[in-house]
């Protein structure tokens, strides 16, 4: 079967290449043999509400760091079963809420006080984005990879319901009246090869647990941060807003990936408008989480710039209603525009921030979450393991404002660690528009067609997963690299626009080749559901024939075959065959993403099942299977 063959801005890079390998033992997510022994990996951060303490999440070494404020000593170390992925405190501040993930996740609940485990709540697959309601009754938690959120009732200790949204969940926060969650889904879920494809933010009744959908401007993926204002009144997200139907033949002015704020009215459950974050010739690549303390000063993390934005908001949105009435004509100082700069623009503008912005550098990589207390930002450094404090007065200049505040030993990095920080790092990009992860979050898919030129102009293909990319050449749909190793340099020249050192492209290929997929959402207890278990019979079934270019273990043969999927837009008939592994995580399918589901994939293509017929009860076991893998 024919799956998304994509490439992206970092796809070049990557070569585009698909997942494959066995279900990880224990660790979900842990791309490296070392990282949890090695590294803390701090990442989501918390303020304690008496503003003499932080939560901090250290995913690596799947502990808590309670840090002493303002001097940064660290008071405790929480340990915990899993990986901490998000954290949420009671409005008492007795409890927090962490997210330890895994296939079978569960929240902990960590009485603040002591720092001991108090008790725990189930969750679903890689549970993240938790969010506790004002009375304490009721926690909201985002099960990553099941694409819902999971409401848990605290007092009974059980979940009461499940809640389907839409693509991979990884942030909830909840309305001070307790009536409305706002869920980000991280990728878009359409078919790639449409004219608009886009994530959404999924909107939670919490009486009737009915679920409606906010859609973010066409190119809007990687969805990472979200958090609400004191006064409910607006819900802000981060994200990547791309311009996936450009050739990649520039960076200038964002013409392949733009970096962005978008910004919801609560009550009315619309989208206000998308910002972009960006400088008209310098990107700010990555924005991950995102805090304001007052709803006057937000400061957003760019993890792949080594950067903090510290914005203006109330004047953000003074633009932007002055925009929308048709009140202003002067957008870039000392520009006046001869006809209306609509609401329809802002997306467009990269000097839409200026004055109301500034950008502040940071000690370490890896920037990514953020908490506000009083006047001084923190900020999670996961590659350095270590927080950076930030001064946020505007008379302080930027050189005296930052201090480094480290949470353990400096971070020795092996060669695999220091390929995930690059591929993370947008600083080695022309003008820092974008890093690997930008069309490959964690290594992935982004959801999105890209026309890169090493096949020739006008003829899009999809992004491909990075797992095990080495192990199943040659690299990209059309084969036109001969490996991984071919595709990373070329992706480093062609699509980073950058010369960089050989080392530097070494140490990526051993992140990559390091890589193990998750354990799918489809397995029970580890193992093929019966549903599976029929599948599997049917995919090596020599009549049906899935095993012939799919064999174990890899499934793929590594050959190119003529499936009939040739497009308009192709300029040949065979495309490489893709791995099967990890196929539930990669969607939409075809190498111009043609498919949103995998059953679309046998009941509208020309793909697969060698001319046999299946009933519809066969087809789901068969995608049972496929997904399973």
């Amino acid at each position: 079967m024919n799956k998304p063959a994509m490439y992206c801005a970092a796809c070049l890079l990557l070569g585009c290449l698909s997942a494959v390998g066995q279900p990880a033992e224990d660790k979900v997510g842990q791309p490296a043999e070392e990282k949890s022994s090695a590294y803390l990996g701090p990442e989501a951060i918390v303020a304690h509400k008496d503003g003499k303490r932080l939560f901090v999440a250290a995913r690596d070494a799947h502990q808590v760091a309670v840090v002493e404020l303002p001097g940064g000593k660290v008071l405790q170390r929480i340990a915990l079963p899993g990986e901490p992925t998000s954290m949420a405190l009671s409005a008492d501040g007795a409890t927090l809420y962490v997210t330890a993930a895994a296939p079978k996740s569960i929240v902990c609940a960590v009485d603040t006080a002591s720092g001991k485990i108090s008790f725990t709540l189930p969750a679903g697959h890689t549970a993240t984005g938790v969010a506790v309601a004002a009375d304490g009754k009721r926690l909201y938690v985002c099960n990553r990879f099941n694409n819902d959120v999971s409401v848990l009732d605290v007092a009974g200790r059980k979940e009461v319901a499940r809640v389907p949204v839409v693509r991979e969940p990884v942030g909830a926060v909840i309305t001070p009246d307790d009536k409305t969650v706002f869920v980000i889904n991280h990728l878009p879920n359409d078919p790639s090869n449409s004219y608009d494809v886009a994530a959404v933010v999924s909107v939670l009744d919490t009486q009737s647990l009915r679920v409606s959908h906010i859609r973010l401007p066409n190119g809007s993926t990687g969805l990472r941060g979200v958090c609400i204002t004191p006064d409910g009144k607006h819900v802000l997200a981060t994200h990547l807003l791309a311009r996936y139907q450009l050739p990649t033949t520039q960076l200038e002015r964002g013409w392949m990936n733009t970096n962005a704020l978008s910004i919801i009215d609560a009550a009315a459950k619309k989208l206000v408008n998308t910002v972009l974050l960006d400088n008209v010739d310098l990107g700010a690549a990555n924005p991950w989480g995102l805090a304001t303390a007052d709803g006057t000063t937000l400061v957003v993390a760019h993890a792949g710039t080594r950067e903090i934005s510290v914005i203006d908001l109330p004047g953000v949105l003074k633009k932007l209603a002055a925009i929308e009435s048709g009140g202003i004509k002067e957008v870039q100082p000392g520009i006046m525009y001869s006809g209306s700069f609509t609401a329809l623009d802002v997306p467009n503008d990269l000097a839409f921030l200026v004055d109301l912005r500034r950008r502040i550098r940071l000690p370490g990589d890896g920037p990514r979450g953020v908490a506000v207390v009083g006047g001084t930002a923190y900020v999670s450094q996961y590659f350095a393991d270590s927080l950076a404090a930030v001064d946020l007065s505007a008379e302080v200049s930027p050189a005296r404002a930052v201090r480094e505040i480290p949470l353990g030993p400096k971070p020795r990095l092996t060669v695999q660690r220091r390929g995930e920080l690059l591929f993370n790092d947008a600083t080695i990009c022309f003008q820092q528009w974008q890093s690997c992860a930008s069309c490959h979050p964690d290594a992935r898919v982004d959801g999105l067609n890209w026309d890169l030129l090493n096949d020739g102009m006008g003829n899009p293909k999809n992004n491909r997963s990075m797992v095990l990319a080495h192990q199943t050449p040659p690299a990209m749909t059309e084969a036109v690299r001969g490996g991984a190793e071919e595709a990373v340099r070329s992706g480093i020249t062609h699509i980073l626009f950058a010369v960089r050192p050989e080392e530097e492209a070494e140490a990526m290929d051993e992140y990559l080749k390091s890589l193990k997929p998750v354990p799918s959402p489809y397995l029970v207890d580890g193992k093929l559901s019966p549903a599976a278990e029929r599948g599997r019979k049917l995919f090596f079934d020599e009549k049906v024939g899935c095993a012939k270019c799919h064999p174990e273990p890899l499934y793929t043969d590594m050959k190119m075959y003529n499936v009939g999927s040739r497009g308009e837009l192709d300029r040949r008939d065979d495309f490489d065959t893709p791995t099967l592994i990890e196929s539930w995580r990669t969607a939409p399918y075809m190498h111009d993403g043609r498919y949103v589901t995998m059953k679309e994939v046998f009941t509208k293509g020309k793909h697969g099942l060698n001319g046999v017929q299946l009933t519809d009860e066969q087809i789901n076991d068969l995608v049972e299977f496929i997904l399973s893998l």
